[in-house]
Protein backbone atom coordinates (compact mmCIF):
# COMPACT_ATOMS: atom_id res chain seq x y z
CA UNK A 1 0.00 0.00 0.00
CA UNK A 2 3.06 2.35 1.02
CA UNK A 3 4.12 1.43 -2.99
CA UNK A 4 2.99 2.60 -6.10
CA UNK A 5 0.12 1.63 -8.28
CA UNK A 6 0.72 -0.92 -10.17
CA UNK A 7 -0.70 -3.57 -12.97
CA UNK A 8 -0.20 -7.55 -13.31
CA UNK A 9 -1.79 -9.73 -15.96
CA UNK A 10 -1.33 -7.58 -18.59
CA UNK A 11 -3.26 -4.60 -17.42
CA UNK A 12 -6.13 -6.87 -16.14
CA UNK A 13 -5.59 -6.84 -12.37
CA UNK A 14 -4.61 -3.71 -10.29
CA UNK A 15 -2.42 -2.96 -7.49
CA UNK A 16 -3.10 -0.78 -5.55
CA UNK A 17 -4.37 1.22 -2.15
CA UNK A 18 -7.80 -0.21 -2.90
CA UNK A 19 -6.30 -3.83 -3.15
CA UNK A 20 -3.56 -4.12 -0.88
CA UNK A 21 -7.13 -2.62 2.07
CA UNK A 22 -9.06 -5.36 0.50
CA UNK A 23 -6.25 -7.86 1.28
CA UNK A 24 -5.79 -6.90 4.56
CA UNK A 25 -9.54 -6.20 5.74
CA UNK A 26 -10.79 -9.68 4.23
CA UNK A 27 -7.74 -11.76 5.84
CA UNK A 28 -8.47 -10.40 9.05
CA UNK A 29 -12.02 -10.58 8.99
CA UNK A 30 -11.35 -14.13 7.92
CA UNK A 31 -9.13 -15.09 10.47
CA UNK A 32 -12.08 -13.95 13.08
CA UNK A 33 -14.57 -15.64 11.48
CA UNK A 34 -12.47 -18.55 12.10
CA UNK A 35 -12.10 -17.66 15.75
CA UNK A 36 -16.28 -18.04 15.50
CA UNK A 37 -16.06 -21.44 14.24
CA UNK A 38 -13.41 -22.70 16.53
CA UNK A 39 -16.51 -22.78 18.98
CA UNK A 40 -18.81 -24.28 16.18
CA UNK A 41 -17.75 -26.54 14.12
CA UNK A 42 -14.31 -27.71 15.81
CA UNK A 43 -14.28 -31.35 15.88
CA UNK A 44 -17.03 -32.07 13.41
CA UNK A 45 -17.11 -34.16 10.14
CA UNK A 46 -17.06 -30.86 8.05
CA UNK A 47 -14.82 -28.88 9.89
CA UNK A 48 -11.53 -29.36 6.92
CA UNK A 49 -14.08 -28.97 3.85
CA UNK A 50 -15.73 -25.66 5.52
CA UNK A 51 -12.15 -24.05 6.41
CA UNK A 52 -10.87 -24.94 2.79
CA UNK A 53 -14.47 -22.86 1.78
CA UNK A 54 -13.98 -19.90 4.03
CA UNK A 55 -10.21 -19.41 2.30
CA UNK A 56 -11.36 -20.03 -1.28
CA UNK A 57 -13.95 -17.78 -0.87
CA UNK A 58 -11.68 -15.19 0.59
CA UNK A 59 -9.56 -15.95 -2.40
CA UNK A 60 -12.39 -14.56 -4.73
CA UNK A 61 -13.19 -11.50 -2.47
CA UNK A 62 -9.47 -10.38 -3.44
CA UNK A 63 -9.61 -11.00 -7.14
CA UNK A 64 -13.01 -9.00 -7.22
CA UNK A 65 -11.00 -6.17 -5.33
CA UNK A 66 -8.02 -5.42 -7.56
CA UNK A 67 -9.57 -6.67 -11.20
CA UNK A 68 -9.53 -3.99 -13.75
CA UNK A 69 -10.87 -6.35 -16.39
CA UNK A 70 -14.50 -7.62 -17.26
CA UNK A 71 -13.38 -11.34 -17.79
CA UNK A 72 -11.17 -11.57 -14.28
CA UNK A 73 -14.39 -10.30 -12.57
CA UNK A 74 -16.09 -13.03 -13.69
CA UNK A 75 -13.74 -15.46 -12.61
CA UNK A 76 -13.86 -13.29 -8.96
CA UNK A 77 -17.89 -13.21 -8.59
CA UNK A 78 -17.89 -17.37 -9.15
CA UNK A 79 -14.51 -17.65 -6.71
CA UNK A 80 -16.27 -15.66 -3.95
CA UNK A 81 -19.94 -17.05 -4.87
CA UNK A 82 -19.87 -20.98 -5.67
CA UNK A 83 -17.65 -21.37 -2.14
CA UNK A 84 -20.52 -19.52 0.03
CA UNK A 85 -23.43 -22.13 -1.51
CA UNK A 86 -21.46 -25.00 -0.04
CA UNK A 87 -20.66 -22.32 3.26
CA UNK A 88 -24.00 -21.71 3.83
CA UNK A 89 -25.75 -25.43 3.39
CA UNK A 90 -22.53 -27.20 5.62
CA UNK A 91 -23.31 -25.47 9.05
CA UNK A 92 -26.86 -24.67 9.60
CA UNK A 93 -28.36 -28.57 9.04
CA UNK A 94 -32.05 -28.53 7.36
CA UNK A 95 -32.64 -24.60 7.97
CA UNK A 96 -29.09 -24.16 6.15
CA UNK A 97 -30.02 -26.28 3.51
CA UNK A 98 -32.81 -23.97 2.64
CA UNK A 99 -30.99 -20.67 3.06
CA UNK A 100 -28.55 -22.66 0.66
CA UNK A 101 -30.92 -23.44 -2.09
CA UNK A 102 -32.51 -19.15 -1.85
CA UNK A 103 -28.61 -18.19 -1.89
CA UNK A 104 -27.58 -20.51 -4.88
CA UNK A 105 -30.46 -19.82 -6.86
CA UNK A 106 -30.58 -16.08 -6.14
CA UNK A 107 -26.44 -15.74 -7.20
CA UNK A 108 -27.44 -18.16 -10.49
CA UNK A 109 -29.75 -15.80 -11.59
CA UNK A 110 -27.57 -13.04 -11.05
CA UNK A 111 -24.33 -14.50 -12.19
CA UNK A 112 -26.34 -15.25 -15.47
CA UNK A 113 -27.04 -10.95 -15.49
CA UNK A 114 -23.42 -10.34 -14.82
CA UNK A 115 -22.16 -12.40 -17.69
CA UNK A 116 -25.07 -10.71 -19.62
CA UNK A 117 -23.75 -7.56 -18.97
CA UNK A 118 -20.11 -8.13 -19.73
CA UNK A 119 -21.02 -9.53 -23.26
CA UNK A 120 -22.96 -6.60 -23.97
CA UNK A 121 -19.67 -3.95 -22.78
CA UNK A 122 -17.53 -6.19 -25.05
CA UNK A 123 -19.51 -6.14 -27.30
CA UNK A 124 -19.79 -2.38 -27.28
CA UNK A 125 -16.14 -1.35 -26.40
CA UNK A 126 -14.52 -4.47 -28.30
CA UNK A 127 -12.79 -5.52 -25.24
CA UNK A 128 -13.08 -6.16 -21.18
CA UNK A 129 -10.34 -4.13 -19.74
CA UNK A 130 -11.50 -1.13 -17.88
CA UNK A 131 -9.43 1.48 -19.78
CA UNK A 132 -10.54 0.81 -22.77
CA UNK A 133 -14.56 0.97 -21.85
CA UNK A 134 -13.69 4.52 -20.28
CA UNK A 135 -12.49 5.50 -23.98
CA UNK A 136 -15.50 3.46 -26.17
CA UNK A 137 -18.32 3.38 -23.71
CA UNK A 138 -19.28 7.45 -23.80
CA UNK A 139 -19.70 6.94 -27.89
CA UNK A 140 -21.85 3.81 -27.60
CA UNK A 141 -25.76 4.01 -27.31
CA UNK A 142 -27.04 4.35 -23.81
CA UNK A 143 -29.49 2.35 -23.66
CA UNK A 144 -27.15 -0.72 -24.20
CA UNK A 145 -24.22 0.65 -21.87
CA UNK A 146 -26.97 1.02 -19.21
CA UNK A 147 -28.42 -2.37 -19.53
CA UNK A 148 -24.66 -4.36 -19.54
CA UNK A 149 -23.59 -1.95 -16.17
CA UNK A 150 -26.78 -3.06 -14.59
CA UNK A 151 -26.15 -6.44 -15.34
CA UNK A 152 -22.52 -6.65 -14.08
CA UNK A 153 -24.18 -4.57 -11.41
CA UNK A 154 -26.64 -7.24 -10.59
CA UNK A 155 -23.93 -9.59 -9.88
CA UNK A 156 -21.47 -7.34 -7.76
CA UNK A 157 -24.75 -6.56 -5.65
CA UNK A 158 -25.55 -9.97 -4.99
CA UNK A 159 -22.20 -10.68 -3.35
CA UNK A 160 -22.65 -7.70 -1.37
CA UNK A 161 -26.01 -8.83 0.05
CA UNK A 162 -27.47 -5.00 -1.50
CA UNK A 163 -30.75 -4.03 -2.81
CA UNK A 164 -32.84 -5.88 -5.10
CA UNK A 165 -30.54 -8.64 -4.93
CA UNK A 166 -30.68 -8.76 -1.05
CA UNK A 167 -33.35 -11.65 -0.49
CA UNK A 168 -30.77 -14.43 0.30
CA UNK A 169 -29.12 -12.58 3.26
CA UNK A 170 -31.52 -12.39 6.28
CA UNK A 171 -32.97 -15.95 5.60
CA UNK A 172 -29.03 -17.41 5.59
CA UNK A 173 -28.50 -15.00 8.99
CA UNK A 174 -31.12 -16.81 10.44
CA UNK A 175 -31.39 -20.33 9.06
CA UNK A 176 -27.44 -21.23 8.45
CA UNK A 177 -24.75 -21.62 11.16
CA UNK A 178 -22.73 -18.76 13.26
CA UNK A 179 -19.72 -18.86 11.15
CA UNK A 180 -21.17 -18.81 7.71
CA UNK A 181 -23.53 -16.25 8.77
CA UNK A 182 -20.73 -14.34 9.81
CA UNK A 183 -18.77 -14.69 6.80
CA UNK A 184 -21.53 -13.98 4.46
CA UNK A 185 -22.36 -11.11 5.91
CA UNK A 186 -18.80 -9.31 6.05
CA UNK A 187 -16.30 -10.63 4.10
CA UNK A 188 -17.89 -10.65 0.20
CA UNK A 189 -19.10 -7.55 0.90
CA UNK A 190 -15.08 -6.02 1.09
CA UNK A 191 -14.57 -7.18 -2.72
CA UNK A 192 -17.86 -6.67 -3.75
CA UNK A 193 -18.18 -3.05 -2.89
CA UNK A 194 -14.66 -2.37 -4.20
CA UNK A 195 -14.95 -3.67 -7.71
CA UNK A 196 -18.59 -1.30 -7.45
CA UNK A 197 -16.50 1.27 -6.94
CA UNK A 198 -14.16 0.83 -10.00
CA UNK A 199 -17.02 0.04 -12.06
CA UNK A 200 -18.79 3.17 -11.52
CA UNK A 201 -15.61 5.31 -11.61
CA UNK A 202 -14.90 3.77 -15.06
CA UNK A 203 -18.47 4.38 -16.71
CA UNK A 204 -18.94 7.53 -14.62
CA UNK A 205 -16.16 9.01 -16.60
CA UNK A 206 -18.30 9.96 -19.49
CA UNK A 207 -21.95 9.65 -18.18
CA UNK A 208 -22.73 11.10 -14.43
CA UNK A 209 -25.69 9.80 -14.27
CA UNK A 210 -24.65 6.70 -13.11
CA UNK A 211 -23.34 8.40 -9.47
CA UNK A 212 -27.13 8.78 -9.38
CA UNK A 213 -27.68 5.52 -9.98
CA UNK A 214 -25.73 4.68 -7.00
CA UNK A 215 -26.90 6.92 -4.66
CA UNK A 216 -30.50 5.12 -5.47
CA UNK A 217 -29.31 2.04 -4.73
CA UNK A 218 -28.18 3.16 -1.04
CA UNK A 219 -31.09 4.42 -0.50
CA UNK A 220 -32.95 1.98 -1.51
CA UNK A 221 -31.14 -0.19 0.50
CA UNK A 222 -30.48 2.30 3.49
CA UNK A 223 -34.21 2.65 3.92
CA UNK A 224 -35.84 -0.80 3.22
CA UNK A 225 -32.49 -2.75 5.37
CA UNK A 226 -33.26 -0.51 8.13
CA UNK A 227 -37.38 -0.94 7.90
CA UNK A 228 -37.02 -4.55 7.82
CA UNK A 229 -34.36 -5.12 10.43
CA UNK A 230 -37.03 -3.06 13.13
CA UNK A 231 -39.80 -6.06 13.03
CA UNK A 232 -37.28 -8.91 13.55
CA UNK A 233 -37.26 -10.85 16.59
CA UNK A 234 -34.24 -13.17 15.85
CA UNK A 235 -31.06 -11.53 16.36
CA UNK A 236 -29.46 -13.14 13.87
CA UNK A 237 -32.36 -12.04 11.34
CA UNK A 238 -32.19 -8.59 12.60
CA UNK A 239 -28.16 -8.75 11.50
CA UNK A 240 -28.99 -10.10 8.57
CA UNK A 241 -31.48 -7.19 7.36
CA UNK A 242 -29.39 -4.71 9.23
CA UNK A 243 -26.28 -5.87 6.75
CA UNK A 244 -28.18 -5.01 3.86
CA UNK A 245 -28.40 -1.59 5.23
CA UNK A 246 -24.54 -1.12 5.78
CA UNK A 247 -24.05 -1.89 2.41
CA UNK A 248 -26.39 1.57 1.56
CA UNK A 249 -23.92 3.36 4.15
CA UNK A 250 -20.90 1.92 2.16
CA UNK A 251 -22.59 2.75 -1.78
CA UNK A 252 -22.59 6.10 -0.39
CA UNK A 253 -18.96 6.98 -1.58
CA UNK A 254 -19.78 5.19 -4.82
CA UNK A 255 -22.35 8.15 -5.63
CA UNK A 256 -19.37 11.10 -5.42
CA UNK A 257 -16.58 8.84 -7.30
CA UNK A 258 -14.56 11.01 -9.43
CA UNK A 259 -15.77 14.07 -6.97
CA UNK A 260 -14.42 13.84 -4.09
CA UNK A 261 -10.74 13.03 -2.62
CA UNK A 262 -12.75 11.53 0.18
CA UNK A 263 -14.34 9.19 -1.61
CA UNK A 264 -12.02 6.06 -2.01
CA UNK A 265 -10.41 6.27 1.80
CA UNK A 266 -13.89 6.74 3.40
CA UNK A 267 -15.09 3.42 1.46
CA UNK A 268 -12.28 1.24 2.90
CA UNK A 269 -11.95 2.53 5.95
CA UNK A 270 -15.71 2.01 6.21
CA UNK A 271 -15.24 -1.19 4.88
CA UNK A 272 -12.74 -2.13 7.93
CA UNK A 273 -14.76 -0.59 10.40
CA UNK A 274 -18.08 -2.37 9.63
CA UNK A 275 -16.00 -5.56 9.29
CA UNK A 276 -14.86 -6.02 13.04
CA UNK A 277 -18.45 -4.40 14.28
CA UNK A 278 -20.28 -6.58 11.99
CA UNK A 279 -18.45 -9.71 13.00
CA UNK A 280 -18.29 -8.80 17.00
CA UNK A 281 -22.10 -8.75 16.62
CA UNK A 282 -22.26 -11.99 15.20
CA UNK A 283 -19.71 -13.55 17.54
CA UNK A 284 -21.90 -12.96 20.68
CA UNK A 285 -24.53 -15.07 19.25
CA UNK A 286 -22.46 -17.63 18.48
CA UNK A 287 -21.03 -17.71 22.06
CA UNK A 288 -25.19 -18.41 23.14
CA UNK A 289 -26.67 -20.58 20.12
CA UNK A 290 -29.77 -21.30 22.36
CA UNK A 291 -30.72 -17.75 22.46
CA UNK A 292 -32.56 -17.03 19.13
CA UNK A 293 -35.13 -14.46 20.66
CA UNK A 294 -33.95 -10.84 21.76
CA UNK A 295 -36.21 -11.63 24.39
CA UNK A 296 -33.28 -14.69 25.55
CA UNK A 297 -31.00 -12.49 25.84
CA UNK A 298 -32.37 -10.50 29.20
CA UNK A 299 -30.28 -10.17 32.28
CA UNK A 300 -27.19 -10.83 29.74
CA UNK A 301 -25.33 -7.69 31.43
CA UNK A 302 -25.59 -9.23 34.54
CA UNK A 303 -24.88 -12.26 33.91
CA UNK A 304 -21.59 -12.38 31.40
CA UNK A 305 -20.47 -8.82 31.76
CA UNK A 306 -17.89 -8.92 29.00
CA UNK A 307 -20.55 -10.45 26.64
CA UNK A 308 -23.18 -7.82 27.18
CA UNK A 309 -20.60 -4.82 27.12
CA UNK A 310 -19.29 -6.69 23.78
CA UNK A 311 -22.53 -6.39 22.42
CA UNK A 312 -22.96 -2.77 23.51
CA UNK A 313 -20.08 -1.73 21.62
CA UNK A 314 -21.16 -3.95 18.46
CA UNK A 315 -24.50 -2.45 18.26
CA UNK A 316 -23.66 0.89 18.96
CA UNK A 317 -20.87 0.39 16.26
CA UNK A 318 -23.55 -0.17 13.74
CA UNK A 319 -25.90 2.79 14.54
CA UNK A 320 -22.69 4.96 14.12
CA UNK A 321 -21.96 6.38 17.43
CA UNK A 322 -19.28 8.41 18.61
CA UNK A 323 -16.09 7.12 19.12
CA UNK A 324 -16.51 4.32 17.27
CA UNK A 325 -15.47 3.47 13.93
CA UNK A 326 -18.63 2.97 11.95
CA UNK A 327 -19.38 7.00 13.28
CA UNK A 328 -16.15 7.64 11.32
CA UNK A 329 -17.07 5.95 8.50
CA UNK A 330 -20.14 7.28 8.43
CA UNK A 331 -19.29 10.72 8.42
CA UNK A 332 -16.43 10.64 5.87
CA UNK A 333 -18.61 9.24 3.56
CA UNK A 334 -21.87 11.57 3.77
CA UNK A 335 -18.94 14.14 3.04
CA UNK A 336 -18.01 12.28 0.57
CA UNK A 337 -21.71 12.35 -0.99
CA UNK A 338 -21.72 16.05 0.03
CA UNK A 339 -18.75 16.75 -1.92
CA UNK A 340 -20.29 15.07 -4.80
CA UNK A 341 -23.04 17.10 -5.04
CA UNK A 342 -25.68 14.80 -3.30
CA UNK A 343 -26.55 17.07 -0.43
CA UNK A 344 -30.31 15.25 -0.05
CA UNK A 345 -28.27 11.74 0.26
CA UNK A 346 -26.68 12.82 3.26
CA UNK A 347 -29.98 13.45 4.96
CA UNK A 348 -31.05 10.20 3.96
CA UNK A 349 -27.70 8.96 5.45
CA UNK A 350 -28.71 10.82 8.72
CA UNK A 351 -32.37 9.47 8.86
CA UNK A 352 -31.22 6.22 7.86
CA UNK A 353 -29.03 6.20 11.29
CA UNK A 354 -31.84 7.23 13.36
CA UNK A 355 -33.45 4.19 12.09
CA UNK A 356 -31.14 1.77 12.89
CA UNK A 357 -31.11 3.11 16.41
CA UNK A 358 -34.72 2.42 17.23
CA UNK A 359 -33.93 -1.84 16.29
CA UNK A 360 -30.70 -1.84 18.56
CA UNK A 361 -32.59 -0.46 21.43
CA UNK A 362 -35.23 -2.92 21.08
CA UNK A 363 -31.81 -5.55 21.98
CA UNK A 364 -30.62 -3.01 24.01
CA UNK A 365 -33.46 -3.08 26.45
CA UNK A 366 -33.52 -7.11 27.67
CA UNK A 367 -29.55 -6.75 27.43
CA UNK A 368 -29.03 -4.73 30.40
CA UNK A 369 -32.45 -5.95 32.23
CA UNK A 370 -33.07 -7.18 35.01
CA UNK A 371 -33.39 -11.08 35.06
CA UNK A 372 -37.02 -12.40 36.14
CA UNK A 373 -38.14 -15.75 36.56
CA UNK A 374 -38.50 -16.47 32.90
CA UNK A 375 -35.00 -15.30 31.81
CA UNK A 376 -32.79 -18.12 29.98
CA UNK A 377 -30.04 -19.15 31.42
CA UNK A 378 -26.60 -18.57 30.20
CA UNK A 379 -23.66 -20.49 29.41
CA UNK A 380 -20.18 -20.14 31.43
CA UNK A 381 -17.22 -19.12 30.31
CA UNK A 382 -15.15 -22.56 29.25
CA UNK A 383 -16.53 -24.89 27.11
CA UNK A 384 -17.03 -24.25 23.06
CA UNK A 385 -18.31 -20.56 23.61
CA UNK A 386 -15.32 -19.46 24.67
CA UNK A 387 -13.50 -19.22 21.46
CA UNK A 388 -16.50 -17.22 20.12
CA UNK A 389 -16.68 -14.69 23.24
CA UNK A 390 -12.92 -14.38 22.94
CA UNK A 391 -13.34 -13.29 19.07
CA UNK A 392 -16.76 -10.87 20.45
CA UNK A 393 -13.95 -9.40 22.73
CA UNK A 394 -11.46 -8.78 20.13
CA UNK A 395 -13.76 -7.61 17.22
CA UNK A 396 -15.23 -4.93 19.70
CA UNK A 397 -12.32 -3.73 21.17
CA UNK A 398 -10.86 -3.17 17.47
CA UNK A 399 -13.79 -1.65 16.51
CA UNK A 400 -12.86 1.05 19.35
CA UNK A 401 -9.38 1.14 18.36
CA UNK A 402 -10.13 1.69 14.90
CA UNK A 403 -12.22 5.27 15.78
CA UNK A 404 -9.53 6.17 17.83
CA UNK A 405 -6.77 5.61 15.51
CA UNK A 406 -8.76 6.61 12.21
CA UNK A 407 -6.45 9.96 11.49
CA UNK A 408 -3.71 7.77 11.80
CA UNK A 409 -5.13 4.96 9.64
CA UNK A 410 -6.25 7.64 7.18
CA UNK A 411 -2.93 8.25 5.57
CA UNK A 412 -2.46 5.08 4.58
CA UNK A 413 -5.43 4.85 2.81
CA UNK A 414 -5.05 7.93 0.83
CA UNK A 415 -2.55 6.61 -1.71
CA UNK A 416 -2.21 6.00 -5.49
CA UNK A 417 -4.94 4.10 -7.17
CA UNK A 418 -5.23 2.73 -10.60
CA UNK A 419 -8.73 2.26 -12.14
Amino acid sequence: MAGPAQSAFSGTFTVDTATGAARVIAALTTLLVLGVASGEIAGSPRESDTYALLLLATTGVMVLAGSTDLLVLIVGFLLASIPLYGIVGLTGGRAGAEAAMKTYLMGALSGILLMLGVTVLYALAGGTDYALLQEELPAAPAAAVGAGVLGVLAGLLFTAGGVPFHFWVPDAAQGTGATAATFLTTVPKVGALVAVYRLVATVSAGDGSWLLVAALLATASMVLGNLAAYWQTDPRRLLGWSTVAQVGFLLVPVAAAGRSDLTLPSLLFYLAAYAVTNVAAFAVTAALPEHRELADYRGLARARAGLGLALLVALLGLVGTPPLAVFVGKLTTATAAWDGGHGWLVLVVMLSSVLSLFYCLRWFAPVFARPDQHTAGFPGRGGAAAWPAVTAGVAAVASLVLGVLAGVLWAALEGPVVM
